[in-house]
């Protein structure tokens, strides 16, 4: 048989381990995987190169159609692309799908400005619950859920929450839940406000460690009892996986989503970098143990997968007004796959690592399984083609997203995507992203059970 493209002579890396061996497609599937070399019209080298499995990233925000001045869905893409990324999930809070309708408007104006494929995720929204079977079923790949106020976007009490969770159950859709106690944040918002406190530390005490705990509690023991399936997002430290894993004990399905802002900055880092250090939750690492333990988790699973949780800013509009009112968010698409990357060189995570983390798992988690995350015969030829010696130094002008900066900018680097394949066709290749914006809508698995 001849192949549309083969794929030859590099390390091809699945979460199970690794071997020399290459790949034919055709269709933009995956056809062959093997010791024989393929033939074919079109041939990539990737001798001295690991091969992964293209990106999964399942926690993004690009803004678009609603504040496109912050981020949009090409440059977005772009950016994407350009890391190794060929798979996002998405959801906006500036323009939340709530409804059936909502979300077909959204596909419909998203036709044609992505450059890599996507799915996309709703808003729950307290007193929608009518909503959640249809849009289950008209193919979105989760809820987004916060128990506290945040982006404008109302936060669920714990009755809201358990309502929210009996009708995910009932449908067979999963959430992923923002877990931040608004009564407690609240309170130290008044309290702090009540001071007069205008300085960049208020951060980790507005949004402190407390808060997350509480509501992961919570949400963890209504997950079970409601026999839900659910994502706690982000967790920021340790002590968070403690609750989580004793609900997951009693038979919880719950998954743990990481991200590297919570391995790589330091709670103090806010000090000095202000407005450019408000995500929430803020970062909580405070000493190397802190970092070493979050990368132990990650390793041996209790920290499920990784997501960028992209939700970028410009640096004038991080500069504007207060710390209390200016956006919260980290630009994260362009600099979540190199970081894991360089976790290998750093000796903190195996190549196989990374595959799990950045693209079974979330495949499996959101129903992209099996056409994504892998490199198997009958799965999209998603591919990340990667130098596993290059050293590079960030700088923001290496950054594609509209932001224009990142929190990472000056760190050194080992290893380096040269060359981003979607469906066979290839979308960045040496630093540079193609914009053919040939993406395409990826339906939930409610969607493909209707």
């Amino acid at each position: 048989m001849t192949y549309e493209t083969s794929v030859v002579g590099g390390t091809l890396i699945n979460s199970q381990g690794r071997a020399r061996l290459n790949v034919g497609i055709t269709g933009g599937v995956i056809g062959y995987v093997g010791p024989e070399v393929p033939e074919s019209r079109t041939t990539i080298d990737a001798d001295g190169l690991v091969v992964l499995p293209g990106g999964v990233d399942s926690h993004v925000h690009l803004m678009d159609p609603s504040s496109t001045d912050r981020e949009d869905f090409p440059t977005g893409t772009a950016a994407a692309a350009r890391a190794g990324v060929t798979t996002i999930i998405e959801h906006t809070h500036a323009g939340p799908v709530r409804t059936v309708k909502d979300l077909t408007e959204k596909r419909e104006y998203l036709d044609g400005r992505s450059n890599v494929d996507y799915a996309l995720a709703a808003h729950a929204w307290p007193g929608y619950g009518e909503h959640v079977d249809p849009l289950w079923r008209a193919g979105i790949a989760f809820f987004k859920v916060f128990t506290c106020t945040t982006h404008g976007v109302p936060g669920h009490t714990p009755a809201d929450l358990s309502r929210h969770l009996s009708a995910t159950s009932d449908a067979g859709a999963p959430s992923l839940i923002h877990c931040e106690d608004e009564s407690l944040t609240e309170d130290a918002q008044s309290v702090l406000r009540g001071e007069g406190r205008e300085d960049f530390g208020i951060l980790p005490e507005w949004r402190n460690r407390s808060a997350e705990i509480i509501a992961t509690a919570v949400a963890a023991t209504l997950v079970r009892r409601s026999r839900a399936a659910a994502t706690i997002a982000h967790v920021s430290h340790p002590e968070v996986l403690d609750y989580i894993a004793a609900e997951r004990e009693r038979g919880a399905d719950l998954a743990a989503e990481a991200c590297p802002q919570y391995f790589l900055l330091r709670e103090d880092e806010v000090h000095d970098h202000g407005a450019l250090r408000k995500f929430t939750p803020p970062a909580r690492a405070r000493h190397r143990h802190d970092e070493d333990r979050m990368w132990e988790l990650l390793r041996d699973g209790a920290l499920t997968h990784v997501s960028s949780d992209h939700a970028p800013s410009t640096l004038q509009q991080k500069g504007c007004g207060s710390i209390w009112d200016v956006h919260f968010g980290l630009p994260g698409i362009d600099t979540t796959f190199p970081a894991l990357i360089d976790a290998v060189a750093r000796q903190q995570l195996a190549w196989e690592d990374v595959a799990r983390v950045y693209a079974e798992m979330p495949a499996r988690r959101y129903g992209l399984w099996p056409r994504k995350g892998a490199i198997r015969v009958g799965f999209d030829a998603d591919l990340a083609l990667v130098d596993p010696a290059g050293t590079w130094r960030l700088g923001n002008e290496d950054v594609v997203s509209k932001a224009g900066w990142s929190p990472y900018a000056g760190r050194t680097f080992t290893g380096r995507v040269v060359r981003t394949v979607l469906r066979g066709q290839t979308v960045a290749e040496s630093g540079t992203a193609h914009d053919r914006r040939g993406g395409a809508w990826l339906p939930g698995a409610g969607a493909k059970g209707a």
